[in-house]
């Protein structure tokens, strides 16, 4: 369960098919051309994914400059996947433990590949030879997505987190933290010594993120048999899990999503007051991912959220985003950036 997703429902979801089908899609157009012709078609597949998945995201992440963009859209596209594997394909566990495996090892055959292209052509999927692509270039320590699809083996067969702490070590370290990290070595430092700050923010912002999530998810994940509430947090308030049906219940399950919609206040404040820490070009697509998700965050953060699946309206989306910028997103929408 990456944070910065969470599908609006089945309807808007890919099929394993029609993964198939892009990615297909995406290789013949980039071994049509030279390394120039296939990123911008690997891009290109990363966008819709974006697009398709999260308009949240794709709103914010607009205010990049382009290179950063595409970098991200790939970055997104490499997590989008296996997060899809394991919440709809229509698989055994064993099935997607298998699946899970073979897309690990595609990876690192990707990364030891000299160029997109190269990996294209031993039949590497396109979403991994872009990604692979993006993380030559930015530094990014591999280990880090081996972390994240350790945490998406994980929800496989979830199991419950006995406090916070177990929770972000065993958890949202690999589903969330790491992410984090992917994004800080594309948005750059505002000098190098900043470059730890970054990593810090990015690690506060991350769990911020996914708890916002977590609260947001909490009817959808029951369904699913998961419970990301931290055991501790639900005992304090005479709950063993969350309670969608009394009164009483219902109140004692939203003192638990305002505790936990707390922390994540106050990571996303921490984000906020340490914006400067990034690189200038990189600072209004932050900001504005700090100021929606918090929106989010104040939404769900109530029993209320219990009734139905909390989202942020697009106007106050359009309030919270930089207004020296509002132009870039009709040509967003129109697909010219």
């Amino acid at each position: 369960m990456f944070q910065l997703i969470a599908p609006q429902g089945a309807s808007s979801n890919w099929t394993a098919e029609r993964w198939e089908v892009e990615n297909h899609r995406a290789t013949q157009r980039a071994l049509a051309g030279e390394e120039g012709q296939a990123r911008k078609a690997l891009t290109r597949l990363a966008r819709g994914v974006l697009r398709r998945y999260s308009s949240s995201f794709f709103m914010v992440t607009r205010f990049l400059p382009p290179a950063k963009r595409a970098q991200v859209e790939l970055i997104y596209a490499a997590v989008r996947y296996p997060d899809e594997v394991v919440d709809t394909f229509a698989l055994s566990p064993g099935q997607k433990r298998l699946l899970l495996s073979g897309w690990r090892q595609s990876f690192m055959r990707a990364l030891a590949s000299g160029s997109m292209l190269e990996a294209l052509r031993q039949g590497l999927p396109a979403i991994l030879a872009g990604f692979a692509q993006v993380v030559r270039e930015t530094a990014i320590p591999p280990r880090h997505y081996h972390a994240f699809v350790d945490a998406m083996e994980a929800d496989i067969e979830p199991r419950r987190y006995a406090t916070l702490a177990d929770l972000t070590e065993n958890y949202i370290y690999g589903s969330a933290i790491v992410v984090g990290y992917f994004l800080a070595h594309v948005y750059g430092a505002s000098a190098p010594a900043e470059f730890p700050r970054v990593m810090e923010v990015s690690r506060r912002l991350g769990i911020a993120l996914q708890l916002t999530n977590f609260l947001r998810d909490v009817v959808e994940d029951r369904g699913r048999g998961r419970l990301y509430l931290p055991q501790d947090v639900l005992r304090a308030e005479g709950l063993f899990e969350p309670d969608l049906v009394s009164p009483r219940g219902r109140e004692a399950t939203g003192r638990v999503l305002a505790r936990l919609g707390e922390v994540a206040r106050m990571d996303y404040a921490f984000a906020r007051d340490h914006l400067r820490a990034f690189a200038p070009d990189s600072q209004p697509a932050i900001k504005a991912c700090i100021e929606v998700y918090g929106l989010l965050n104040e939404q769900v953060s109530t029993a209320s959220a219990l009734h139905r699946r909390q989202s942020v309206s697009a106007y106050r989306k359009f309030l919270s985003l930089p207004a020296s910028k509002y132009w870039r997103l009709p040509l967003a929408y129109l697909g010219a950036i």
